[in-house]
């Protein structure tokens, strides 16, 4: 409905010449779900746990924009969102999936940080009378980025952005939250710095899941942005994140991009890609290297991780200029 499959792009191609077909077919994985804006139908984690798993690549109108998981979690009294999706029409599209699950309203959508997939479609939510959660570290790059990042996706997404906005959040938190959605329980945690400023996680007691967002990645390699600050992710993953993990037994984990997996997948892509990468950089200041050399750290442990040919260079690059005043 929102956009062309690859096949039907290919179909398109061959009028022009097989060479452009084939360049269609490579652009990017192939929409698991072509009659919806989603990227895939949600599936369930658990039960009253479901998550629409996004694309493991970045923005394109193929995706529709739907590049993150966007879950939800269904109470007797109602239904928590967690992210509010890229785009008003992403979030209406989310939406219509619910309520082939249940009735229930929305009563909460909380986003896992301030970036545009997650913030983008909180106007359609609000609309549905949902309240909408933030960290409230998270305010400060709505406020600062949040324009321009709607920008990009109207340019990626065009018609597909229609009714996008940014919006003010209507609570914030500083650690924790407790949300009663009946029989269910969600609790909204700050681990600590990782990724991007405000990450939090969601974490639904009674079904030993955990919503980790951007504290935890696999299958796409994690982005290092220039705020990132690696040293600190480290941190509260260490002194936070996995004692969490050790106090509940067959955590079951929705990392931010990626499907539902456990805590060792997690480990190993994302606190281990961040030791290995700063082990790396570390060796080459000792070594004198340069700016130039990080580009060329080897990181084919992590080649077949998607998104790889656009961030591991930057990433380490990355990782270097910051190191170098650690």
């Amino acid at each position: 409905m929102f956009r062309n499959t690859r096949q039907n792009l290919c179909a398109m191609a061959l009028s022009v010449s097989l060479s452009v077909c084939s360049f269609a077919v490579q652009a990017g994985p192939a929409d698991k779900y072509p009659e919806s804006m989603l990227y895939s139908k949600p599936v369930q984690v658990a039960d009253n746990v479901w998550s629409a798993i996004g694309a493991t690549e970045y923005y394109t109108y193929e995706n529709g924009g739907h590049n993150n998981n966007l879950s939800f979690v269904i109470g007797e009294k109602g239904v928590l969102v967690v992210n509010g999706g890229s785009a008003y029409l992403l979030a209406k599209a989310l939406h219509e999936e619910i309520k082939k699950i249940t009735d229930k309203p929305v009563l909460y959508v909380v986003d896992e940080n301030g970036q545009s997939h997650a913030i983008l479609g909180n106007g359609y939510w609000k609309e549905q009378g949902a309240t909408i959660i933030a960290h409230e570290e998270a305010l400060e790059e709505i406020h600062e980025l949040g324009h321009s990042g709607l920008e990009n996706l109207q340019g990626i997404l065009k018609e597909q952005a229609k009714g996008s906005s940014v919006i003010e959040i209507d609570q914030t938190f500083e650690d924790e939250m407790t949300l009663d959605l009946g029989g269910i329980s969600v609790k909204l945690i700050r681990f600590g710095p990782a990724h991007s400023p405000g990450d939090i996680s969601v974490y639904v007691p009674e079904r030993n899941v955990v919503m980790a967002g951007d504290m935890a990645f696999q299958q796409r390699m994690l982005p290092i942005f220039p705020d990132t600050d690696t040293a600190a992710w480290l941190e509260t993953w260490h002194e936070s994140f996995v004692p969490f993990v050790e106090a509940h037994e067959n955590l079951i984990i929705v990392p931010g991009h990626g499907e539902a997996t456990d805590f060792a997948t997690v480990d190993k892509w994302t606190r281990g890609y961040l030791e290995y990468l700063r082990a790396k950089v570390g060796e080459l200041l000792e070594e004198g290297g340069t700016l130039e050399d990080a580009y060329k750290i080897d990181q084919s442990p992590y080649a077949h991780l998607d998104t790889f040919e656009q961030l591991a260079a930057k990433n380490a690059g990355r990782v270097f200029e910051a190191m170098e005043f650690e």
